[in-house]
């Protein structure tokens, strides 16, 4: 994982439900990644998926993912090309579903408060700040475990990682 990420913001407002993050309709049709990432927000902006860049940011109010524990929301605006959300608080079962696909989820309400859609700002993890062109905002550092699932770009390559040293601890002891 990049450790400072700078991009063009999409700002949402309140209790944005994860049924208009990843529509329901397609909940239950078999899709990878990309396929889900073209129907992103569609009920809420429709031309977010047409238009969305590589490395852009969504900021949003309270409550962001709220609704079902679905982690096709999460997935959909990381493969959207979104590198992080930074919202006012998130729905919990939202907040772990984003690390747990590798995308970091920031709560800072004074920097929701700053930012505009259409703003580039930045975002440096390793020193807890989102930079905008007047301010700067610090938000606390993850555990060490959240970082080193989002470095490994998700909880199962983490998980994958963890088998994969011990294996070869194992090995080295034979």
């Amino acid at each position: 994982m990049k450790k400072i990420f700078s991009g063009r913001v999409w700002k949402y407002g309140d209790n944005v439900n994860t049924d208009v993050i990843f529509p329901g309709k397609y909940t239950y049709q078999k899709m990878e990644p990309e396929e889900m990432a073209k129907h992103a927000l569609e009920d809420l902006d429709p031309g977010f998926a047409s238009n969305v860049k590589e490395g852009d940011i969504i900021v949003a109010g309270k409550n962001f993912g709220m609704g079902s524990s679905r982690e096709q929301a999460a997935i959909a605006i990381k493969y959207s090309g979104i590198k992080v959300i930074i919202a006012k608080s998130f729905a919990r079962i939202y907040f772990r579903n984003a690390i747990n696909a590798g995308m970091p989820a920031i709560k800072s309400p004074e920097a929701v408060d700053a930012i505009e859609n259409g703003d580039e700002i930045t975002i440096d993890m390793k020193n807890g700040k989102i930079i905008t062109k007047n301010n700067e905002f610090t938000f606390p550092a993850y555990p060490k475990t959240v970082m080193e699932i989002l470095e490994s770009n998700g909880l199962i390559n983490f998980i994958k990682n963890k088998i994969k040293k011990q294996e070869d601890l194992c090995q080295k002891e034979q």
